[in-house]
């Protein structure tokens, strides 16, 4: 049995990765200051004698220098995240991405632990090729559009591990998550997934920024989880980044429809300009496809879930959520 933090652990993957460490027989310690993440999303685990919960902010240097020692494995989930939060408050994005990093770096070189960093496939910007690979380039636009804020950050906070690995011998490992989904997940931060369910169920038109051809891929949170901890369980992904979620695309029209159709509920599609949702300064990437050979060699897996069947298991989810308000 191992101890394992968890920062940002009420949130949406957090609260499933403590879920799935606890099945496992592990002790968990979960820090979160509640700002994304909802206390609803642990209330079940929280009567478990494993379960240890701080809440809290990752900013806070004395809060992490407590609940740091005595742990074996950090999984560093708490940031800044979703697009409306980029777009509206970069400073806060960059002051809750970086530093707070940094500061769990440094106590884990002393503390022995082995850390995962979640980041993001936003550290790829805009760069242009078809499929993404780990070792490409990063093409970040101008300082002036905010939107870029948070995968420059959190590319700093790559570089900052990656140094730590190389320079102290951390063992680290970083996974960049490609729109991961399922239940807990909310839509207020710019998810799309629980926003156009919510919609569909609420009878309202389900909102589509620009014209809906963006691609995306959607992985079921459970399975990225399971990758997550199987990542850090092989001595061979230490100080390597992975790309993890699914590699099938799938148009946003073409997602809106699909609730629509799997909601059973007739709402129009309304098409928003990004200049009304985010401002004229927004920017947005047209493509954003993983390629997974490295974490299939690693692991002998993919995720590999039907989005159909994760869309029906968010709107079951939302269905009772909505029900019971």
């Amino acid at each position: 049995m191992q101890r394992c933090l968890v920062t940002g652990g009420a949130g949406f993957i957090g609260s499933h990765l403590a879920e799935r460490l606890l099945a496992l027989g592990h002790e968990v310690v979960l820090l979160d200051d509640l700002s994304t993440g909802r206390r609803a999303n642990i209330e079940h685990l929280l009567g478990d004698p494993r379960v240890t919960f701080r809440q809290g902010s990752i900013t806070d240097p004395v809060l992490l220098a407590d609940v740091v020692p005595g742990t074996d494995v950090i999984f560093h989930f708490a940031a800044a995240v979703g697009v409306r939060l980029v777009a509206d408050q970069p400073a806060r994005t960059i002051e809750t991405n970086i530093y707070p990093t940094e500061a769990l770096l440094r106590l884990a070189i002393y503390g022995g632990q082995r850390v995962f960093l979640a980041s993001t496939s936003e550290v790829y910007g805009k760069n242009a090729k078809e499929i993404w690979q780990e070792g490409d380039d990063l093409v970040f636009g101008p300082t002036t559009k905010p939107r870029w804020a948070y995968g420059c950050s959190k590319a700093i906070d790559e570089f900052l591990a990656l140094a730590y690995h190389q320079t102290h011998g951390l063992p680290v490992v970083i996974g960049r998550f490609f729109n991961v989904i399922g239940p807990r997940q909310v839509g207020h931060y710019g998810m799309v997934v629980p926003r156009f369910v919510e919609q569909a169920l609420r009878g309202e038109p389900l909102t589509v920024y620009d014209d809906g051809g963006q691609v995306r891929c959607f992985a079921d949170v459970r399975e990225v989880v399971e990758a997550v901890i199987g990542l850090m369980e092989r001595p061979d992904a230490i100080g390597a980044v992975f790309n993890i979620g699914s590699d099938q695309p799938v148009s946003i029209r073409e997602l809106a429809e699909r609730v629509i159709a799997r909601t059973g509920c007739e709402v129009p599609i309304r098409y928003v300009p990004y200049a009304e949702a985010y401002g004229h300064d927004f920017e947005d990437v047209r493509r954003r496809i993983p390629d997974l050979g490295r974490l299939r060699a690693t692991l002998g897996w993919v995720p590999s879930r039907k989005i159909d069947e994760i869309l029906d298991e968010v709107i079951a989810w939302k269905r009772a959520e909505l029900s019971s308000q």
